[in-house]
């Protein structure tokens, strides 16, 4: 019931950790193409969630919630990750995840280890038929877009 995703970035780890807890960061990365992502609130603490969603060229918005329980910065955090409405309130029919993410130096570079928790095998089995796999590839690719970007300004 668990997903581990490995990912080496050609930026320092102080960079990426930026990029995946600042909301004007992750507005320009955190969505598979062509969808791109809008922050309603983001309050990145212990006990705090960012609010957001991935929109469809036409319009269509998808919400997440990301709960925040444990932040040791630039290390690593973990949060808890469900589909929701655009008020925050929790879509209990689909699946929540547990994400544990660790920042860790590599040279001149950063490993970022993604772990995702389900609480069951079948929960696992919903996201990836919902496209999980290729949404965070093309995510991570926009990702690497970015820091890419942002390391030769």
């Amino acid at each position: 019931n668990t997903m581990t995703i490995r990912r080496e970035f050609r930026a320092n780890r102080q960079l990426v950790w930026d990029a995946y807890t600042k909301s004007e960061l992750l507005n320009q990365w955190f969505a598979p193409k062509p969808l791109t992502t809008k922050t309603k609130s983001m309050d990145f603490r212990e006990g705090g969630h960012w609010l957001y969603a991935m929109v469809e060229p036409d319009g269509t918005e998808y919400w997440g919630r990301t709960d925040y329980l444990k932040i040791q910065p630039i290390d690593a955090y973990t949060a808890l990750d469900g589909f929701c409405d655009e008020d925050g309130n929790l879509n209990t029919e689909l699946p929540r995840a547990t994400w544990d993410v660790t920042f860790t130096d590599l040279g001149e570079n950063a490993l970022v280890q993604t772990v995702v928790t389900f609480n069951s095998l079948a929960d696992l089995e919903t996201v990836v038929q919902m496209g999980m796999q290729e949404g965070l590839t093309s995510t991570l690719e926009s990702l690497d877009e970015l820091l890419t970007t942002l390391t030769r300004s």
